[in-house]
């Protein structure tokens, strides 16, 4: 149910993240080697990314597959980013909103993206749903799960919370309405990537002080690579990588557990 992948670090092609490596979210699409749900996410795929001294991302997203689109790997081939978020999508119901439905999702400074799959969707979310504002429902990118857990992380965003407060307490609301839920949430500002493990595979790769990436599986086979908890919040850097137990959260959601990659 999706292959999604956050990076934050030196300036590098998109292609040398998404399309180059030897099982990077390019081959997810359709030869992941980790996925637990689904089998081809050939739904559609989008690539946020942040300019030079633009805090405003911006995306690139279509229906289809994104072995298909080769302007798509013109793109990646030339444009260069210090932090994007990228998806390739198996939908939950096909065809659903086209490419509205693919991530990443965007409001301002920040990219989204939903790698799984709300039980008993919608109706199990129609409590949290009426919370929203009138017009925050009636502005969802899409009729999916994935855009209204979205919406409830940006009001919250919207409301003041930092960005792990407003993932942490979004999934544990979620996952409280419709249990069974996996809520693997990505999301970043182009500083720092925050990310939920909840249901499915999620993984980091660090080097601190120069770069982090966060995505569903590894890309390669470098030993750096760590696997995230399930039930873990994800915090990471180009400083370090903070690992924080969900279900260990208190009020104050500061960061207990710091986990160093080994080299």
């Amino acid at each position: 149910m999706c292959r999604h992948l956050a990076y934050v670090g030196p300036e590098e092609p998109i292609g040398r993240l998404v399309v180059e490596p030897p099982h990077g979210l390019y081959r997810q699409s359709w030869a992941p080697r980790n996925q637990r749900y689904g089998t081809v996410n050939a739904d559609g795929f989008g690539v946020g990314w942040y300019a030079a001294g633009d805090p405003v991302p911006a995306r690139y997203r279509r229906a289809g597959p994104i072995w298909a689109d080769l302007s798509f790997a013109d793109l990646a081939r030339v444009v260069r980013t210090t932090a994007l978020l990228a998806a390739v999508r198996d939908a939950t119901l096909a065809g659903a909103d086209a490419e509205a439905a693919a991530a990443p999702f965007a409001a301002g400074r920040w990219l989204f993206s939903h790698n799984g799959a709300v039980t008993g969707w919608p109706g199990s979310l129609a409590g949290l749903a009426r919370a929203l504002p009138p017009e925050d429902l009636l502005s969802l990118a899409a009729g999916t799960d994935s855009a209204l857990v979205w919406a409830l992380v940006l009001a919250r965003l919207r409301g003041g919370d930092g960005d792990a407060q407003a993932l942490a307490d979004t999934v544990l609301e979620v996952a409280a309405a419709a249990p069974g839920s996996r809520l693997n949430l990505l999301l970043t500002d182009g500083e720092t990537i925050t990310a939920t493990a909840w249901g499915d595979t999620l993984w980091y790769r660090a080097e601190p002080g120069r770069r982090a990436v966060v995505a569903s599986e590894p890309y390669d086979d470098d030993p750096l690579w760590r696997e995230v908890p399930d039930r873990t919040l994800v915090v990471a850097s180009r400083t370090d990588v903070l690992l924080t137990p969900l279900k260990d959260l208190t009020e104050d959601l500061a960061p207990r557990t710091l986990e160093e990659p080994r080299r």
